[in-house]
């Protein structure tokens, strides 16, 4: 069973990382063990699970399909790894999170407050940046990410939905009027977030984000929270993550705008870590409690 096992992560590593010598690094092996370890596990199933150039792998129809049932295995068998390790490691040493700032500031004091009662040998460093981190060359042991992912050699875990929201104060839409389809915004002052639209500004909408508008107004930003503040204070409309404008909308200082297309999909919250067999015990009991508490905040979003 170990050696089916090791055939498996060899074969999903290979596809994420684009080759086998990168997988074979990531579990600490030379190339030819992790050859041998597919060739095994090919001979097992009794198919091709890739086809082999000098340069690179590429998978089959059989391969396409084992994919995604290989790796959900593994996450299921990673998530059992972390239930069961919570249970008997001591969960100690520092923990380094890279955050994004507005997420950060708002909503992770009392999770960390949370988690460091119930694990008080652990010290946690929060990173709150918008920037995304190489956790391996800063030593970061997870980063939380907000968004659709893009192809990446990390591990990701969901966490919580998230979804994007248009919205402006009852004084702004008193004064300028209330938008109905995408294109009024062209006539309409809205909020910039330069991180996400760095020169374009542009806003997406449609379920596969393929409708743009372009927008113009008198403030641009890297940070959400001055964005809804701007707003709420009726400089214009922002468009962003629910869970920055959700205290504002509660309070009625925002109001949501519907237009005549949808938002496009922002994705979800995940946890990111290390391309490696096992992440330490610490990071595994941080991403469970976060698991367990954001989908319950995520309600309030």
């Amino acid at each position: 069973m170990a050696d089916r096992l090791t055939g498996i992560e060899v074969f999903v590593l290979a596809m994420r990382l684009g080759g086998l010598s990168a997988a074979a690094r990531a579990l600490h092996m030379s190339p030819a063990m992790a050859a041998k370890h597919l060739s095994a596990l090919e001979q097992r199933l009794g198919t091709a699970l890739v086809h082999r150039t000098t340069r690179r792998l590429s998978l089959t129809e059989a391969g396409a399909a084992y994919l995604d049932k290989a790796e959900r295995i593994l996450g299921e068998l990673r998530e059992a790894d972390a239930e069961a390790a919570a249970q008997s490691v001591t969960i100690e040493g520092l923990l380094r999170v890279s955050v994004p700032a507005s997420f950060g500031v708002q909503y992770l004091g009392p999770l960390v407050a949370a988690f460091t009662q119930l694990h008080p040998k652990i010290t946690v460093e929060l990173g709150l940046s918008d920037r995304h981190v190489d956790l391996v060359e800063e030593r970061w042991d997870v980063a939380i990410r907000i968004g659709i992912l893009e192809d990446s050699s990390l591990i990701a875990r969901k966490l919580a939905d998230m979804h994007l929201v248009i919205c402006a104060s009852p004084a702004y839409l008193a004064r300028a009027g209330t938008p109905e389809k995408v294109t009024d915004l062209a006539h309409h002052d809205c909020l910039g977030f330069t991180l996400s639209m760095p020169g374009t500004y542009t806003w997406r909408f449609g379920v596969d984000g393929s409708i743009r508008q372009a927008i113009r107004g008198s403030l641009h930003a890297d940070n959400g929270e001055v964005l809804v503040e701007a707003a709420a204070a009726g400089l214009g409309l922002v468009y962003g993550p629910r869970f920055i404008a959700a205290r504002a909308l509660r309070e009625g200082r925002l109001v949501e705008v519907a237009l005549d297309h949808p938002l496009a999909p922002l994705g979800a919250i995940h946890a990111l870590t290390h391309p490696t067999r096992r992440p330490a015990a610490k990071t595994r009991a941080w991403i469970e409690f976060l698991a367990g508490a954001l989908p319950r905040m995520a309600d309030q979003w």
